[in-house]
């Protein structure tokens, strides 16, 4: 049976889910900017209201500026989420709602937020469910309709009524036969937000093996964290193990950063989480200094191959490129990006003349291959002859005019192979020619 869905945000990451749903529901979305869709039937917010019999709040809950990530944070303030735009949605739904209305939380918040500001806020006729959801930019649809698992959380953590009639609804959009994690408002709002800093704490881990990789020497870093990928029994699972950039975007650095908050504000006695931001900015500084030193002793400018956080996506918020952009800067070089997509045009060019040394900041294949996309990144601009590549995914191979370091590879006898491309596209041929 089809249901009636409205949408209150409809941006990056929420107009990509209601036009999932939209595929076996009628949906109505809603946002502060106007947009456009095909599929939803984008209207004023009280329209959405009166129209919908589920509400979804799928807003943004933001840090202040400075707070996502994409430069040094760890020495600011800890502090909480930005909740104004969820009081907004539960303001005008008490304010329009002629109907009681059945509401769920998209919005990432920390543990005890929903039970603290969110349900003394909401008329009491309303019914309410925490539903996080575990998508990415880039594969924001195919995350909705193939996801891990489905957070479902209850003020008591019991499958009953709205939770189990939200799960009939998931049933109906579902490709894959996802798990349901049903906890309390709480306990959902923790599984959310630690299953994005286990992700960071995963990402910091093996780039620390990468630093040490760099510092002893005789190892390659994906002999090591490749062993550790196949420990099933106590690591759990190989994904994330994959040493590289850092850990990015608008949710895992901001994550950290708010954890620090929760975890002076209730006095546990430790911030785990300041060292795992301290550790990915100085992980970003060794990468920025050795980048430093490529271009020093070649005489040769930085140039980072991807400013966006991601490869496919547009935005630079919590971009670890530019953390690593800031560092180069900090040592006193000139830093460019080359990245077509990237929403922040500040130091980005089309092309690079001369040679430099790059840092292949995107890697799509590694990035996207969990949805079965297998394809790599192609170059953004002309690569010259006389060129320093220094990879971080460790799987660019060197041509005879382009040479490409695999950073955190340090193994003795380790010949470097010289090939006829770069993922598949020649960027110089034997005698320098550049092609596009």
């Amino acid at each position: 049976m089809r249901k009636k869905i409205g949408w209150i945000g409809v941006g990056k990451l929420g107009m990509d889910c209601a036009e999932v749903m939209a595929e076996k529901h009628d949906v109505w979305g809603y946002d502060v900017v106007q947009r456009q869709s095909d599929m939803v039937k984008v209207v004023g917010i009280e329209d959405l209201v009166t129209n919908a019999d589920w509400i979804f709040i799928a807003v943004p809950t933001p840090h202040a500026a400075g707070y996502d990530g994409s430069v040094p944070s760890s020495h600011m303030e800890p502090r909480d989420f930005g909740h104004t735009a969820v009081f907004d949605a539960i303001d005008n739904i008490n304010r329009y709602a002629t109907t009681p209305k059945k509401i769920v939380l998209v919005s990432t918040v920390l543990p005890g937020t929903t039970r603290k500001h969110f349900i003394t806020r909401l008329d009491r006729r309303h019914q309410f469910v925490y539903n996080p959801y575990l998508i990415a930019m880039g594969s924001v649809k195919w995350d909705m309709a193939n996801p891990e698992m489905v957070i479902v959380g209850t003020a008591s953590g019991e499958k009953t009524g709205i939770a189990g009639e939200l799960i009939e609804i998931y049933d109906t959009i579902m490709q894959n036969n996802p798990r349901y994690e049903i906890g309390t408002w709480d306990e959902c709002e923790a599984i959310k937000i630690f299953y994005n800093t286990y992700i960071s704490a995963k990402v910091g881990i093996v780039n620390m093996i990468q630093d040490f990789a760099i510092r002893i020497g005789n190892i390659d870093v994906d002999v090591v964290t490749n062993a550790l990928a196949k420990s099933t029994m106590r690591l759990q699972g190989p994904k994330y193990m994959t040493a590289g950039m850092g850990d990015a975007g608008a949710c895992h650095p901001r994550d950290n950063i708010a954890l620090r908050w929760l975890a002076q504000e209730y006095g546990v006695g430790y911030d785990l989480f300041d060292t795992i931001m301290h550790a990915r900015e100085i992980q970003a500084k060794n990468l920025a200094l050795f980048l430093v030193e490529q271009a020093k002793n070649n005489n040769l400018p930085v140039v980072i191959h991807g400013k966006a956080y991601k490869p496919d996506v547009e935005y630079c918020i919590g971009s670890y490129s530019t953390l690593v952009g800031h560092y180069v800067k900090e040592a006193g070089l000139t830093v460019r990006y080359v990245d077509p997509l990237a929403d922040d045009q500040t130091e980005v060019v089309k092309n690079i003349e001369g040679p430099a040394v790059y840092l292949w900041a995107h890697n799509r294949k590694i990035t996207y291959e969990y949805t079965g996309d297998q394809t790599d990144t192609q170059p953004y601009c002309t690569i010259a002859g006389g060129s320093i590549i220094v990879d971080p995914w460790r799987k660019l191979t060197s041509t005879s005019a382009v040479k490409v370091i695999h950073y955190g590879n340090t193994r003795l006898g380790l010949k470097e192979t010289h090939g006829v491309d770069i993922n598949g596209v020649d960027i110089v041929g034997s005698t320098g020619k550049e092609f596009a």
